[in-house]
């Protein structure tokens, strides 16, 4: 009889146990986490700019913090109101104070892709001096972080339950051109490490065919 009871028990603890290293459980405050743990901590030395690949010692005015996955459609998914009502809401807050999801980007790129959505454009959209294509609503990064994109969003995706910003098969197809470089995984093991959660997917890229 113990047998019995105990097998649904180990199981239920194994799927909580999942829940809780497969996302953010550990902040829940964004303005903290951008100011303490993403600029004060991440990038306390610098780095460079996510889509540009530009060299940068500090925020200052030229840098800010990106989302791959835009708070605007965080709010969109969530239906919690406007950003002074979703900043009440606690999945908003620790959604929007998930690491993974946050890249230092030049203030310009930022504004101009909030309300974007990620596609293969091609040749006929020409790249701007960072590789990036814009057409209307639509996005395409450069090459070098196409991979880096699909797997954030594959993240959010699977990780809370928002829809994609884009057709899944771009994603996948993006994952698969551009693995993980080094630069990539030491970046995820750095916030792994402050976070304490990892991306799936960027330990195991192919992951995301199975989305």
């Amino acid at each position: 009889m113990k047998k019995i009871t105990l097998v649904p028990i180990t199981l239920t603890l194994a799927l909580s146990t999942t829940l809780v290293i497969g996302q953010n459980t550990r902040f829940s405050d964004p303005e903290t986490v951008v100011k303490d743990q993403f600029w004060g901590n991440l990038y306390a030395n610098g780095g460079t700019s996510f889509f540009c690949d530009a060299p940068f010692t500090s925020k200052g005015f030229v840098m800010t913090d990106g989302y791959v996955y835009p708070p605007a459609d965080i709010r969109s998914a969530l239906t919690c109101g406007t950003t002074s009502q979703c900043k009440q809401d606690n999945q908003y807050r620790q959604i929007t104070s998930d690491l993974h999801n946050m890249v230092p980007v030049r203030s310009r790129v930022e504004m101009r892709r909030r309300n974007a959505r990620y596609e293969n454009l091609g040749d006929a959209t020409r790249a701007d001096d960072c590789g990036i294509r814009e057409s209307a609503q639509f996005f395409e990064p450069p090459e070098h972080v196409k991979g880096d994109v699909a797997r954030t969003m594959a993240y959010m995706v699977d990780t809370y339950g928002l829809p994609w910003l884009g057709a899944t098969s771009v994603f996948q197809g993006w994952s698969e051109l551009d693995p993980p470089d080094d630069r990539e995984l030491a970046r995820h093991q750095r916030i792994a490490e402050i976070q304490g959660n990892e991306n799936p997917f960027v330990v195991n890229p192919g992951l995301i065919n199975r989305l």
